[in-house]
């Protein structure tokens, strides 16, 4: 039999300021010991749940706090309907200020990892470190997953298609979302999918479910297309924090093959492959990615605050050569 896995952490509203009618998020937060403070960030349609045995594994070293995303998990919808990739970054930025007194270990998984990335580059004073699991970072040759995602957004199809998924029993959407998320279904423990399958029923009754969710797709895919200044990829190379990219072989909606560009592209950046694992290998091999977080975390802790390590060695691999891919 399979062992009980953890409970999930408990959670609670912070108010992220604004005044009357501002914006709350929930998050879910380790008991509160060591001095060093990582947030977590998760994925489209994810919640702080996903984050929950990477958490346990951490507990030792940092105090985690795992956000759900405005109109995710338990929060509440922006007051101004903004789902964009800044928007996320500003209500996590906003986040840390009010759980850390110091530069955070940040953590992104797919379009967590796209709102670290953003929050990494505009408020390096924020992050000590950081941690990225399957990065959705533009790619102009999208998985077959990404391509359905980018159709979704097309004005009135994404709404069309939302309320056709909600005729479906919550089992079956949610098998075929964790289908195209792990690299081996069979490693879901029943209970964590029990949990997952309640969880998905809450959201249905939910008004600005759909939405939400529209409208981060919406968010992610208009990265796809950004120039300048502010494209992603432009700002992963201005990135300050040691940074960790972790991507499973058998993705099915982040081509691993991204990591090549990362490692051209952040200044600082060790790169992992998990051969065994797929899009979310913090919740499929929660122990492979805490060991590579354990090293990049006591690696970053020892520098002062936003002090770059001048040995590669010290904070990865640097920069495997090449300009700034950066369109």
């Amino acid at each position: 039999m399979a062992v009980q896995p953890i409970p999930h952490w408990p959670g609670e509203p912070i108010d992220l300021g604004g005044g009357p009618g501002g914006q709350s998020v929930y998050v879910r937060s380790t008991p509160r010991g060591p001095e060093e403070v990582a947030v977590y960030v998760h994925g489209l349609a994810g919640s702080a749940t996903n984050w929950t045995d990477l958490m346990g594994e951490l507990s030792d070293l940092v105090t985690g706090h795992a956000v759900d995303l405005p109109g995710a998990g338990h929060s509440p919808a922006p007051p101004d309907g903004d789902y964009s990739v800044g928007a996320h970054a500003r209500a996590v930025a906003a986040l840390i200020e009010r759980v850390a007194d110091r530069p955070v270990h940040l953590f992104g998984n797919s379009l967590g990892g796209a709102v670290s990335v953003r929050l990494a580059a505009t408020r390096p004073e924020l992050v000590r470190s950081l941690t990225l699991v399957s990065p959705a970072l533009p790619d102009l040759l999208p998985r077959y997953g990404p391509a359905r995602v980018a159709l979704s957004t097309v004005p009135g199809l994404g709404e069309w298609a939302a309320g056709r998924l909600r005729t479906l029993p919550a089992e079956r959407r949610l098998n075929v979302t964790l289908g195209l998320c792990y690299a081996d279904f069979e490693r879901i423990h029943p209970e964590r999918l029990r949990e997952a399958i309640e969880e998905l029923r809450r959201r249905d009754g939910l008004p600005y479910a759909a939405v939400a969710l529209i409208g981060s797709a919406r968010g992610i895919v208009a990265e796809y297309f950004r120039r300048g200044a502010e494209n992603l990829w432009r700002q992963a190379a201005t990135v300050t924090a040691p940074t960790l990219v972790i991507h499973g072989r058998h993705d099915r909606l982040v081509n691993p093959r991204m990591a090549a560009r990362a490692g051209r592209t952040f200044p600082h950046v060790r790169l992992v492959l998990l051969p065994d694992a797929g899009h979310v290998a913090q919740m499929e091999m929660p122990g492979a990615v805490a060991r590579e977080a354990r090293r990049l975390i006591g690696e970053a802790a020892v520098s002062p605050a936003g002090e770059r390590p001048s040995d590669p060695a010290a904070g990865g691999a640097g920069r495997a050569g090449g300009p700034p891919a950066g369109e």
